[in-house]
């Protein structure tokens, strides 16, 4: 006789318990029995493969056997020859079917409403392959309802379960918005950023299976997007040749921005406005929904999307600059994982082309042309080429977009095959043919790396007489990590060594505050007055950059050291007399600001109306937030 009964809801359900119990109960020996949690206890019958092991949200394939602990069989999808799904960790509604043989030998089936808690703490430390005996307590089964007849109350279950595979499914939004359930796995480890170009083959469908949305093949930017929100976050979640299903629900979601315009007052920041923002998004097409279009159905408001979506390839576009106008988008991988240094000498293949694609330059790409070759970091070609360069691998091909600020700038430049005009962005393909890096200090002896840093001290000197403050500062920062380490040294190679660290960190402090970098101009002097204290061109270098980050109580400490050794000394007696002026500003603009702010402390708004007689006081306060010393 086949008999359905309705389960009462099993208690302790709830999906609340995010934690993860898997660490010792998944490196059991065989025949090793485990407590995991509050009383469920596993037995390891057979190892699994690998140590990957399911999350919650994951779609899981398993076979079973359910007995009482008297060895009473209530289920067995063994029994029934079809392998039991469910998604773990979500408590969801499920049937299972019951077999009970009474003494007439006959069988009663009946349906469960749910994943009992201890299957979802207990398969979670399961291995692919893996068979294992679980021992759970009523707490984590059915309670003290049990199931009527064939559980009874406050009863201890076993299972003998054998984990067949499982199916990723993430949320990759974390906000219900974007399912993700990998189909086939991909390739390697990398993943596509925002300002990567992928190539994507894709079908979307509604529910129903009606398709809104195909291509075999499209490329596009993935920080753009494309046919829906879902698309551009969903690749950059996938590996290479890696095959998804998603399904992208229609719910709005609201982002919210805040904002505010600060003005800066002497050394007090106001606020003086602020603003808020909500924006409705969606990851499909939400309530407008989209018309039909180009062949494929329309989509209706407030659709639940299921697209499979494999991720082809992509071609890596990097910032090669922090300011963004050197963009590097790689055509060819290159080879192994180095790539040229400062000093390197490069051999390369170049076209250069404007906007328009007109050509203005192209080396080694001629029957018999030997490739151009360069060395790095001695403006021997533009600073955005220089820089793309030590960006790439032997081998590689890329196309470098290139602003005009690290190109030509705003002056007209003639070409080998066409003159550049004012304000151009350029574009470069570049072949790196091949390359010689520049001696590194680790490759030398200790009189090598003395001759090295004088070599680029005396660059650093050429470079700053030219006003190439810039490039100068490389050289000397060269230079002193060539002999930064000198316990190897004998005692003569250390007092060189010094002398060149103090010059050379002199030096570039100078040029740092032709550059305006005074915090690193004010650390490179500090370096030199901890080897020798008395320094006059360190203390004056850095009461300088003091002055200029306006700590002029250190600059006046500085100042009077300097003279106390070298009383005579010109140029710190023109310096003490510049802070003693600044000294005198400083002090009257803060008396004029604190001055202004306590009369607007309180102001009164008399407001009179006819007929009558009164004042309406409003006081106005001034919110204000100190301003920080930034490093």
């Amino acid at each position: 006789m086949d008999e359905d009964f309705e389960m009462p809801p099993v208690g302790g359900m709830n999906g609340d318990d995010e934690m993860d119990f898997g660490d010792d109960a998944s490196f059991l020996k065989v025949g090793e029995e485990k407590e995991i949690q509050q009383g469920l206890k596993k037995k390891l019958l057979k190892e699994g493969e690998g140590f990957e092991t399911p999350e919650n949200g994951d779609e899981v394939e398993v076979h079973y056997t359910g007995t009482l602990l008297d060895g009473t069989k209530f289920d067995s999808s063994r029994d029934r020859g079809t392998p039991f799904k469910f998604t773990l960790g979500q408590g969801q509604w499920i049937e299972i079917s019951l077999i009970m043989i009474d003494k007439a030998q006959s069988q009663a089936r009946i349906s469960l409403s749910q994943v009992i808690k201890g299957w979802d703490i207990g398969i979670k430390t399961m291995k692919k392959g893996e068979n294992a005996v679980f021992t759970i307590p009523s707490e984590l089964a059915y309670g003290e309802s049990g199931s009527p007849p064939t559980i009874p109350a406050n009863a201890t279950l076993q299972f003998d379960v054998e984990l067949l595979s499982w199916s990723s499914v993430k949320d990759i939004c974390k906000d219900g918005g974007v399912f993700k359930k990998i189909v086939a796995a991909g390739e390697k480890w990398e993943m596509p950023k925002d300002l990567d170009e992928v190539l994507v083959k894709y079908v979307a469908k509604l529910e129903d299976g009606t398709v809104v949305g195909k291509s075999d093949g499209v490329e596009f930017t993935v920080k753009d997007g494309y046919f829906c929100p879902a698309l551009a976050k969903a690749v950059k979640t996938m590996k290479k040749a890696e095959k998804v299903l998603l399904t992208v629900k229609p719910q709005c979601k609201t982002v919210f921005f805040f904002s505010c315009v600060f003005i800066d007052l002497g050394m007090v920041l106001h606020i003086i406005s602020y603003s808020n923002l909500l924006i409705n998004a969606t990851d499909g097409f939400g309530e407008k929904g989209k018309p039909a279009s180009g062949g494929e159905a329309a989509v209706p408001p407030n659709a639940t999307l299921e697209i499979e979506l494999e991720l082809v390839s992509w071609k890596t576009v990097s910032e090669v600059t922090d300011d963004n106008k050197v963009i590097k988008k790689i055509l060819k991988e290159g080879e192994g994982y180095e790539r040229p240094n400062e000093g390197a000498v490069v051999k390369v293949k170049l076209i250069g082309k404007l906007g328009d694609g007109t050509v203005f330059l192209k080396k080694g790409h001629g029957e018999g042309e030997e490739p151009f070759e360069f060395k790095t970091d001695e403006e021997q070609v533009i600073d955005g080429l220089d820089k793309a360069v030590l960006k790439m691998k032997k081998g590689e091909v890329a196309l470098v977009t290139i602003d005009p600020e690290y190109a030509f700038g705003s002056t007209e430049s003639k070409q080998e095959l066409a003159v550049v005009p004012p304000n151009s962005t350029l574009y470069y393909e570049v072949d790196l043919v091949s390359f010689d890096k520049e001696r590194e200090s680790w490759d030398m002896n200790t009189e090598e790396k003395i001759e090295a840093a004088g070599k680029k001290k005396e660059e650093g000197n050429a470079k700053f007489k030219a006003g190439k403050y810039a490039l100068a500062s490389k050289r000397y920062e060269k230079a002193v990590k060539y002999i930064e380490y000198d316990s190897s040294f004998s005692e003569e190679e250390k007092k060189q060594a010094k002398a060149l660290k103090v010059a050379c960190n002199l030096n570039d402090a100078a040029c740092k505050l032709k550059l305006k970098e005074y915090r690193q101009a004010e650390k490179l002097c500090t370096k030199v007055l901890e080897l020798e204290s008395t320094n006059v061109k360190a203390l004056y270098r850095r009461a300088q950059a003091y002055m200029e980050l306006a700590d002029l109580d250190l600059a006046e400490f500085d100042v009077k050291k300097a003279l106390e050794v070298d009383p005579d000394n010109r140029e710190v007696k023109v310096e003490q007399r510049r802070l003693k002026e600044k000294m005198k500003e400083f002090n009257k603009k803060e008396a004029k600001f604190y001055g202004n702010m306590f009369a607007k402390l309180s102001v009164k708004v008399k407001q009179q109306h006819r007929g009558e007689c009164g004042s309406l006081a409003l006081d106005v306060f001034l919110f204000s937030v100190p301003l920080p010393n930034f490093d």
